[in-house]
């Protein structure tokens, strides 16, 4: 499913008339218009990337103020490489942080828990109103089954935090409706401002912010992701096919020390 919208598409509307954007603004600001989260994964195996795109409703004049926050929890079939992420953030590639502490990425899914990501989204360069995250993520190794071939990885949709500056957060959008002749003052964030949450105002410093959690409607219900997994039929044969390798690599390198190797007593 795609993002429905007046203009179709995630990139600014452009045109005039009385089905422009701008005739638009006053309707739209007054009936709070939604905020539309898309989540996807991209890439097949084991190794996958989550993109994660936010578009507010119409255009909002003190948007450029503000920050937005994802918060994503991640599944127990999962998990999200701490050093990947470091790397990526001295490349200036995305800008998120691991908030789990005793965090095993070795760990196979039955033994592992769920873990929890913090993404500073940035702007779309394609799209006045919108914003993106990317998130590199990894699958972990399940227990075999005994039919089916894949395992079902249920990513949730995350939470989206906004934060504005004070400045920002004071002014007001204003607009007139000439038939009743009057000026309506409308905060920027009291349409989708659900509660307050703390949280690192940025990465580079450990300073707190008091974000608020914004509501949205998101395209698609949730991301399912298959895994590959074994099958224990199989079992005896991949034991079997195991142990023959392991000892005729052992033998090969056994006869090759021997001959050619050099010993002194």
């Amino acid at each position: 499913a795609g993002l429905r919208s007046a203009g179709g598409a995630w990139g600014p509307e452009r045109g005039s008339g009385p089905g422009s954007r701008a005739s638009r603004r006053v309707a739209g600001m007054a009936m709070c218009s939604e905020i539309i989260l898309r989540q996807e994964v991209l890439k097949d195996g084991f190794h996958r990337d989550i993109l994660i795109k936010v578009k507010f409703g119409e255009s909002i004049e003190d948007l450029h103020t503000c920050r937005l926050l994802i918060k994503q929890d991640i599944p127990a079939g999962l998990y999200v490489d701490p050093y990947e992420l470091a790397s990526l953030r001295e490349r200036n590639i995305t800008e998120a942080v691991m908030v789990s502490e005793n965090f095993d990425i070795e760990a196979p899914n039955y033994l592992s828990k769920e873990s929890e990501v913090l993404i500073y989204a940035r702007r779309d360069s394609q799209c006045i109103d919108c914003f993106q995250a990317f998130l590199p993520v990894h699958c972990r190794y399940h227990r075999p089954h005994s039919e089916d071939g894949e395992a079902s990885i249920v990513v949730n949709n995350p939470d989206l935090l906004m934060f504005c500056d004070q400045a920002g957060s004071r002014r007001m959008i204003r607009f007139r409706f000439d038939s009743f002749d009057k000026t309506i003052e409308f905060p920027i964030l009291k349409c989708w401002a659900h509660s307050e949450v703390a949280a690192p105002c940025a990465l580079e410093n450990e300073d707190i912010c008091q974000w608020n959690k914004m509501k949205y409607k998101s395209v698609y219900k949730n991301v399912i992701l298959q895994v590959p997994v074994g099958l224990t039929v199989h079992t005896s044969l991949v034991c079997s096919v195991t142990l023959l390798i392991t000892i005729l690599c052992s033998t090969l390198i056994l006869v090759a020390v021997f001959k050619y190797g050099h010993f002194s007593l």
